[in-house]
């Protein structure tokens, strides 16, 4: 058993996270800004600590680290991941161990102006985008954000006259040429040599929010190869998520999230053991590739589910 302190409970990557470990059979600590966060409630111990964009962040995890005393740190929310790089000197004297992503290669996945670049000057195949404007960009399109995440403010616009609208309501808006065929994701784990240790593509046949609510695993040799040339790009390490299009004309690359995906429960449900292995990466413990191996063709359809208390 080892405990074990996951950030961001609340999301759905840090629910899976949790249960996986529960799981497992480790002890879970969990943190979240919201009171009433699900993992709060799934994990062994649960705490509230402010958002990591609050400058007290640092001092109240730190609190909950010497209180609850964890060996582990997983990190499930993107935006916390460079906080928790200012922390980390704080988390080793306290022999807390962690397995972030660079600190770079995550500036770049947030920055979806910067990730959109490194793919291009890479040759990685990846949607026209323009910043602030659709000049040179072909329809129909896509404004979103630069930064944000999920399905927040993002425009599907077909009609020409609707693109300087969609523009003034996004935040620092990107316009990219919509990209067509089949969405995926792909779970990815990076060892720590840059060698690609899993990566577990899975259709997103229905979302909601920006979540995968029913999807199904399966096998592609080009997309394990784009996998492989954009986690080199952009430089991560350890756990990440990348998204994108496969069509007759090969696959497309949309974005990238250096964390748990969401939809991490089906690829824990078709064989790839990647939490337990991210674990054992962060505990500077070799990582046992044949855990890794999934199944293709595992579907899920995903449900509310319910916690009561009082």
């Amino acid at each position: 058993m080892t405990r074990v302190l996951v950030t961001g409970a609340g999301g759905a990557a840090g629910v899976a996270v949790i249960r996986a470990l529960a799981q497992a059979g480790h002890h879970t600590i969990a943190v979240d800004a919201d009171e009433r966060a699900a993992g709060l409630c799934l994990a062994t111990d649960g705490r509230v600590i402010p958002p990591a964009s609050d400058a007290a962040f640092g001092d109240a995890l730190t609190r909950v680290v010497e209180e609850t005393g964890p060996e582990v740190l997983i990190g499930t929310v993107s935006e916390e991941i460079a906080a928790l790089h200012d922390l980390r000197d704080r988390l080793a004297d306290a022999g807390v161990a962690t397995w972030l992503p660079p600190a770079d290669a995550v500036a770049v996945c947030i920055d979806k102006w910067k990730f959109a670049r490194v793919l291009r000057d890479a040759g990685i195949p990846s949607p026209v985008t323009a910043l602030g404007n659709s000049h040179d960009v072909p329809g129909p399109w896509v404004v979103k954000p630069r930064f944000g995440r999920g399905s927040r403010d993002v425009y599907r616009v077909d009609d020409p006259m609707e693109l300087a609208w969609a523009c003034r309501r996004t935040p620092e808006p990107i316009v990219q040429t919509r990209a067509t065929g089949r969405e995926f994701t792909a779970d990815v784990l990076v060892a720590h040599t840059g060698q690609i240790a899993a990566c577990v593509p899975r259709w997103r046949v229905e979302t909601k929010a920006g979540i995968s609510t029913k999807g199904e695993t399966f096998t592609d040799a080009a997309i394990d190869d784009v996998v492989a040339r954009t986690v080199e790009a952009v430089g991560l390490r350890g756990v990440s998520n990348l998204q994108g299009f496969r069509d007759d004309d090969g696959v497309c690359v949309i974005e990238v999230n250096p964390r748990f995906s969401g939809g991490l429960p089906l690829a824990l449900a078709a064989g790839a053991d990647l939490v337990g292995q991210m674990l054992r990466g962060a505990l500077d413990e070799p990582l046992q590739l044949e855990r890794l191996r999934y199944r293709a063709g595992v579907r899920m359809t995903r449900f509310f589910d319910e916690r009561f208390d009082g």
